[in-house]
């Protein structure tokens, strides 16, 4: 059947805006693309430990046959939720199938209809499709500006509601961090819900890659943690870090928990193996945060840093307004064996288009050298 013309229009003029997205098979080129940041997804050692551990648990079943309320609460689940919880140095943990369940398990659900939720305006869509399920009311503050946030907090505050103030500690399409310091001042003060999607920073931030809020040592004035396992734990799901009254109450009222079949014995397999890794793990990370330092040396000394993103995460993203000419030189750059991808609007604002570079713990120095060599070459 035809698809309905409405329909046709907008995918028209997607691809009148050369903004019209597809799917496209993984290449061989040089990795500055995935979310990979310490290697683990390539890890064969992660691999074969997966697989013994299901054998060693005589676990041989290829799904979790139902929700986890039901018939997919398998084993592993308790037990990899128990070592979350320990590494987050947090009273509970609850798995969840993938970050976008997460986010949106939880903004559907856990503000109530007198709440108010206050998201920085470059929030993930999966926080902002939660928050449009929600009862609660929403209002975004500037980007990172705790001033503009405190004015939002001292308008809404009463005796009636609760405030949620919704941010991210590494953001995903700037690379950027808040300052956390006087964020979760700011929140204590007003006694407020902070809530802190931590999906770029697990494996980039702490000397165990325990991500930048645990780091900094304040993870006890975070009301929930979302900890996504798709970037630097190199696998799939996620989990929402807080109180053991938390974690009973999503597993009661959200959604996308209840009515959703659990992940596979392997998945949560993998999982486990992943954390237990990380918790080992020295090497990489040492490597990732030299490639960082030196990823930023390397752009100062080349001239290129006024088009950066300020970032010392695992993410820089050079700005090069228009869709065009900015896939223009994600191709040029493709073309000489480097996987770099365009961000194009709609997915950013217009005009703030932008090449995404992501750093790995298995990128050498050259490699760095050469593609930011390159890009100034095609920019200038």
């Amino acid at each position: 059947m035809e698809l309905p013309k409405s329909l046709q229009l907008k995918l028209h003029q997607r691809e009148q805006e050369n903004a019209l997205r597809k799917l496209t098979p993984t290449n061989g080129l040089i990795d500055f693309a995935s979310n990979d940041y310490i290697g683990f997804a390539k890890s064969e050692t992660i691999f074969h430990q997966t697989h013994q551990l299901l054998l060693d648990k005589n676990l041989k079943a290829n799904g979790a046959t139902g929700s986890r309320l039901l018939s997919g609460n398998h084993k592993l689940y308790q037990q990899t939720e128990e070592f979350i919880a320990g590494f987050h140095q947090t009273a509970a943990a609850l798995i969840f199938n993938s970050g976008y369940d997460a986010n949106v398990g939880f903004f559907s659900s856990v503000p109530q209809r007198n709440d108010v939720i206050l998201y920085d305006e470059l929030c993930h869509a999966s926080i902002r499709d939660g928050i449009q399920m929600s009862n609660a009311k929403a209002y975004k503050f500037s980007h990172n500006d705790l001033e503009d946030l405190e004015k939002l907090i001292q308008k809404f505050s009463s005796e009636n509601n609760e405030i949620y103030i919704a941010t991210e500690s590494v953001f995903s399409m700037d690379g950027d961090c808040p300052n956390f310091e006087e964020l979760a001042s700011l929140s204590e003060k007003h006694s407020t819900h902070l809530v802190v999607d931590e999906a770029h920073a697990l494996g980039v931030f702490g000397e165990k890659g325990e991500g930048l809020i645990q780091s900094l040592g304040l993870q006890d004035k975070v009301f929930a943690r979302i900890i996504t396992f798709g970037k630097g734990l190199g696998c799939h799901g996620a989990a929402i870090l807080g109180s053991e009254d938390l974690k009973s109450f999503l597993v009661n009222f959200a959604r996308s928990f209840v009515y959703t079949t659990g992940l596979s014995p392997h998945s949560v397999a993998t999982i486990l193996e992943s954390y237990k890794n990380l918790a080992e793990e020295e090497k990489a990370l040492k490597d990732l945060k030299s490639n960082i330092v030196f990823f930023n040396q390397e752009k100062m000394r080349l001239g290129l840093k006024p088009m950066f993103v300020y970032s010392k995460s695992a993410i820089q993203c050079a700005i090069i307004p228009g869709n065009e000419k900015v896939r223009d030189v994600a191709t040029q750059l493709q073309q000489k064996g480097f996987d770099v991808r365009p961000i194009l609007s709609p997915t950013v604002p217009e005009n703030q288009e932008r090449l995404r570079f992501c750093l790995h713990s298995y990128n050498s120095e050259n490699e760095i050298t050469v593609v930011l060599e390159l890009l100034a070459t095609f920019v200038f």
